[in-house]
């Protein structure tokens, strides 16, 4: 947003305002008051962070197909191990 800013002086002026004019109209859609939606904001925020990071990780797509691989693979040498016991000596 810097490179933003820079090359767009307006945009240094124009952006805490559209900032402020959100806060407030979200606070006025909730009949609250400006910093309490701006703290609750924080604290949402925060709470977020803290999911994707404990629970979100182990959600990752890569990570769950790494997973799903793992356990098919053992469960097809289950199933060779079974399919040789069944077959029994000979």
């Amino acid at each position: 947003m810097s490179a933003f800013i820079r090359y767009l002086p307006a945009a240094a002026l124009l952006l805490p305002w559209l900032i402020d004019l959100a806060t407030w109209l979200v606070a006025r859609s909730l009949n609250m008051p400006v910093p309490l939606v701006q703290a609750a904001s924080i604290v949402v925020f925060l709470r977020v962070q803290a999911f994707e990071n404990s629970i979100g990780r182990s959600l990752c797509p890569i990570r769950l197909w790494r997973r799903l691989r793992a356990f098919l693979r053992s469960q097809r040498s289950a199933d060779a191990w079974r399919m040789i016991r069944a077959a029994g000596p000979r």
